[in-house]
């Protein structure tokens, strides 16, 4: 099976992490620093400060307090992870994967 035309990746935003869009899309147009994010959403300190610097992923628990902190779906913040992750892999990984898939032939 081919890989659809639509599914290539858009290499503009191959280094974009979900971190930086909380940060450049939500906190500093609000005006909410890293500390009070992470006070008001009783998240620690720690979490907050590495998914900005791109260390650490965005989990359904943490899309679930982002979502009812700013009004969004938490499907929201794990589609971001889940295409920062899924664009990651393909530049890093796909070559490996395909040398070793075995596609399904049809019978």
């Amino acid at each position: 099976m081919k890989t659809p035309a639509k599914a290539k990746l858009d290499p503009r935003y191959a280094e974009i992490t979900p971190g930086e869009i909380l940060a450049t899309e939500f906190l500093e147009p609000l005006g909410i620093t890293p500390y009070r994010l992470a006070q008001e959403t009783g998240m620690p300190r720690s979490r907050v400060s590495d998914i900005l610097k791109g260390k650490r992923s965005i989990t359904a628990e943490t899309a679930l307090a982002f979502s009812l902190y700013f009004g969004n779906s938490a499907r929201f913040w794990l589609n971001l992870q889940s295409h920062f992750d899924l664009e990651k892999a393909t530049r890093g990984s796909l070559e490996k994967i395909k040398a070793r898939v075995k596609p399904l032939q049809a019978a």
